[in-house]
């Protein structure tokens, strides 16, 4: 074997090099996929949070609704010496 380029250690080093450039030229493709793909998507439209539901420190409505358990509660029910905090949840069973 003539030359570092017939050394199995040169070839590997060769192909690692290969491989490597490789990821990197896959790498700058999809990120420059992923790029063109979100500037095409058209924005959402703003929502405007101060039309919904009651606003910090607006005081709430009475209400009366049941939990996952069936257990109705109302605001009262609820209140602390400190106020309540509500945590509304999609779903309890997941």
């Amino acid at each position: 074997m003539s030359g570092a380029n017939a050394s199995p250690i040169g070839r590997s080093g060769q192909m690692m090099k290969v491989f490597k450039n490789l990821w990197i030229v896959l790498f700058v493709a999809g990120a420059l996929a992923a790029q063109s793909s979100t500037s095409t998507q058209t924005a959402r439209p703003k929502i405007d949070v101060s039309k919904l539901g009651p606003q910090v420190g607006e005081r709430v409505p009475e209400f009366n609704l049941n939990d996952q358990s069936g257990k109705s509660w109302t605001l009262q029910s609820i209140m602390g010496p400190k106020g309540a905090m509500l945590v509304f949840v999609r779903s309890a069973d997941w």
